[in-house]
């Protein structure tokens, strides 16, 4: 090789770019550190002389003045303010970074041998100092941002993936229909509640009604959305554009649960009669209102009652917006026995609001019998036949009456009259054990001629008592036929 001419020496030693020269390894190294300096005029700012020497890059391998960089950078700096929900792109200098265009020698316009690239990048991931190119202000010549570049597809992936998005470039309805369709099509329900609040501030409630109806899963998301925000005017508004008549009535009639005061409830109550409700649920609105109606007054008219009854129980709880079953209760506790006419009459309210025979005498049963009021308690199963004899009767099961009846402390005489109304013989037994009903567990075994439980029961109960007395005797009397 022939060695090059003294002006071709002078050249390169004043030019502020080195050659590369294969001769020792100190050139190498003096390269080595050149090309550090470069980087940490890049990451770190310091008022080196050699400043302008290099030109500084962004980490995408583009220069940091070209148009392209600032317009990345600018739309960078843009979503980072306003595309709060979503993460920020990762801007840390990766030189290991795919796609890039640009190798470590296009950035020092040099070339640097394999073994200098590895050792500048061991030598780069010890800088602890970084400090990132400013961010550039978008040139009034380019207006473009490549976020609002992107079609329906391509922002819907980014909403998918959490990345930066833009939907105020969409502006026209088709291109919001394109995008809301693209959003129903990957089935997320997050991206598709993202659309249809955007398409909520940007579109009339006229035409945002209009498109959903052929949408149905778009108009189902947008009816939970707008539940969940408790925007229940525009939802009613909706319901009744759709045509869905009843469901905007139930929906409206839904607001009397956000009225306190309960004039102001029984009013709104009063005016959602006229509402289109179905034939159940026009009979359920009117009885809720005839309901607050009469208990504003039993409520406003018990306040003021000083009988024995409130005195001896007082009352613990206001009557007012309880349960048709709970105001039952009330009027069986506190105004049992009155006459029909008044509205607190058990048998008005039994009436008004057809309240099954089942129903009632439960419900009375409990009420009474907490009361000890035995004799109340056997005129609610007393009925007279055509001949004038009485006799018991219930439509719920005598083993079930037994059972209010001991949950409530009923002597053992009640008890033993109502498990004898019990027709199952076993039934009956069981029941009498369970409740120690001593003559009913007694005259049992003995029409059932078993001696041997007898026996065995009589060792339960004490000595000199009536009930062991009167085994004994059915023990010894050789009338009896025993089984055993």
């Amino acid at each position: 090789m022939t060695r090059a001419k003294p002006e071709d020496d002078e050249y390169w030693n004043s030019s502020k770019f080195k050659a590369f020269t294969f001769d020792d390894e100190d050139d190498e190294f003096s390269r080595l550190k050149e090309s550090k300096r470069a980087v940490n005029s890049i990451l770190v700012d310091d008022d080196d002389d050699d400043e302008d020497d290099v030109e500084r890059v962004s980490w995408s391998g583009e220069p940091v003045g070209s148009i392209s960089w600032s317009v990345k950078e600018t739309a960078s700096s843009i979503r980072s303010g306003s595309e709060q929900n979503f993460p920020k792109i990762d801007t840390a200098p990766s030189l290991s970074k795919q796609g890039s265009g640009y190798s470590l020698s296009s950035l020092f316009k040099a070339k640097s041998k394999p073994t200098a690239f590895q050792s500048f990048s061991e030598s780069f991931n010890e800088t602890s100092a970084r400090t990132y190119a400013p961010e550039l202000r978008k040139p009034k010549s380019d207006g473009k941002d490549f976020v609002s570049d992107l079609s329906p597809e391509e922002t819907i992936r980014r909403m998918q993936k959490g990345r930066a998005f833009s939907l105020e470039k969409f502006r026209s309805l088709q291109d919001k229909l394109l995008l809301l369709d693209e959003a129903v099509s990957v089935y997320d329900g997050n991206v598709i509640t993202a659309v249809l609040i955007y398409l909520k501030k940007s579109l009339s409630k006229e035409i945002l009604f209009r498109e959903l109806m052929p949408r149905d899963v778009a108009l189902r998301h947008y009816i939970h959305y707008l539940k969940e925000m408790g925007e229940q005017k525009l939802l009613v508004e909706l319901l009744k554009a759709l045509g869905r008549t009843e469901d905007m009535a139930l929906m409206q009639y839904k607001e009397h649960l956000n009225i306190k005061d309960e004039g102001r409830r029984r009013d709104f109550l009063k005016s959602c009669l006229s509402l289109p409700f179905s034939q159940d649920d026009s009979t359920h609105v009117q009885d809720h209102y005839t309901l607050l109606e009469r208990q504003i007054i039993i409520e406003a008219s018990d306040k003021k009652a000083d009988t024995d009854i409130f005195k001896k129980f007082p009352r613990k709880a206001s009557i007012l917006n309880m349960p048709i079953i709970t105001t039952l209760y009330y009027s069986c506790f506190y105004h049992y026995g009155e006459p029909e006419g008044t509205f607190s009459s058990p048998s008005n309210i039994r009436k008004t609001f057809r309240i099954s025979d089942k129903q009632y005498i439960l419900t009375a049963l409990g009420a009474r019998a907490k009361l000890k009021s035995w004799f109340d308690v056997d005129s609610l199963f007393n009925t007279k036949n055509w001949l004038g004899y009485t006799k018991k009767r219930s439509p719920i099961a005598f083993h079930r009456v037994v059972d209010i009846l001991q949950k409530n402390s009923a002597p053992v005489q009640v008890l033993q009259e109502y498990v004898n109304l019990i027709d199952d013989p076993d039934l009956k037994l069981s029941v009498a054990l369970k409740y120690k009903c001593h003559d009913i567990i007694i005259n049992t075994y003995r029409d059932l001629k078993d001696r041997q439980q007898l026996i065995v029961y009589r060792e339960k109960l004490e000595r000199d008592s009536p009930e062991y007395r009167k085994i004994q005797e059915l023990l010894n009397n050789g009338q009896i036929r025993w089984k055993n």
